[in-house]
């Protein structure tokens, strides 16, 4: 009897196998489930090879997914960066022309730093004038 169903259970792979329905693998595993007494009839086998294809067609499906994904984000990575890079570029090409411009106008900006300087003084002493007002007012 247990011959018997090994016999038609190892004929059903077989055949499936030569048919391209499973393949060289899935053979191999089944084939020792079969020896192993796992599935009791052909329906059983049958009902197994079909949930493991599913599950295995599942899965390439995900990995094409997680595949495209990881490919669309390489590809918004390299053009952010060629983006930023370009950015770099014309910050630095106007950076320089401010540096060609300011050998000229160096001269000045330090010229109006000492007259800031000597109208800061007297907004700094009406400051202080102005708190000590304040602290006057509150004695």
């Amino acid at each position: 009897m247990w011959m018997r169903r090994q016999r038609v259970l190892r004929h059903l792979l077989r055949r499936y196998r030569d048919a391209k329905k499973i393949d060289k693998h899935l053979y191999r595993e089944l084939y020792l489930r079969c020896k192993g007494n796992v599935f009791k009839n052909k329906r059983v086998l049958m009902e197994y090879i079909h949930k493991a294809k599913a599950e295995k067609s599942r899965d390439k499906h995900i990995a094409d997914q997680f595949e495209a994904r990881r490919m669309k984000n390489k590809a918004t990575r390299e053009r952010k960066a060629v983006r930023a890079e370009e950015r770099r570029a014309v910050d630095v090409k106007v950076e320089e022309a401010k540096k060609e411009e300011k050998p000229a106008e160096e001269v000045k900006p330090k010229a109006e730093k000492a007259e800031k300087t000597k109208a800061e003084k007297p907004k700094a002493e009406k400051t202080e004038k102005k708190t000590e007002k304040k602290k006057a007012a509150k004695k």
